[in-house]
């Protein structure tokens, strides 16, 4: 992977990730730096860690050591976590900077359970991010239809018991490529190139 696509930067400071099944992985100590300004980000994530511990957070289930460029050129075992394992770390940092990202976690944590009260709301929100993301009307249309019209095929596969991986899998295959033209496959790889972009 070029060593570009490798990095995000926030507030100026670069933050090393990597792609690893299926998901981006960031360093901790990069983003605990980028967040605490601690003049010494490993002894911060160190105490940082025991802190997690005492609060429930298993560090050493949700954090993995991952070969990231360091400093010196040199590719080093590296602490990282994915998305999720992240938000919760940042949960955890005392931090002005880390504030808007615990009030965005509230937000869309207050959101999420909204849309189980009330399942419209999720349709709604869909379409606007999608509209936000630069996507045609035409397409949002489609995909919104594309994602009830396969839960309603879901729902009448389970009624008549057909509940193996495979058969859903060919059925969202198949959706995708009434819908989009595209298969799965194709369209991961789509994702995964503009993801890569980001």
């Amino acid at each position: 992977m070029d060593s570009k696509e490798a990095l995000v930067v926030f507030e100026g400071t670069k933050i090393r990730r990597i792609w690893n099944d299926n998901q981006w992985f960031f360093s901790v100590v990069d983003v605990v730096g980028v967040l605490t300004d601690s003049s010494i980000p490993r002894r911060y994530w160190s105490d940082l860690k025991s802190k997690l511990i005492e609060e429930g957070f298993e560090p050493y289930d949700k954090i993995v050591q991952l070969i990231l460029q360091a400093e010196d050129g040199k590719m080093r075992p590296t602490d990282c976590a994915n998305t999720e394992s992240m938000f919760r770390i940042i949960q955890s940092i005392p931090s002005k900077k880390a504030e808007p990202f615990k009030r965005w976690l509230a937000k869309v944590g207050n959101e999420r359970i909204q849309e189980i009260e009330n399942p419209e709301l999720a349709q709604d929100r869909a379409k606007e991010y999608y509209e936000l993301k630069g996507y045609p009307e035409d397409w949002i249309e489609k995909r919104l239809r594309g994602i009830a019209i396969r839960q309603e095929l879901t729902d009448e596969w389970k009624e008549r018991r057909v509940d193996e991986k495979r058969d859903y899998a060919i059925l969202t295959n198949e959706i995708s490529k009434a819908t989009f033209g595209k298969s799965i496959k194709e369209h991961r790889k789509i994702t995964y190139y503009a993801k890569s972009l980001i």
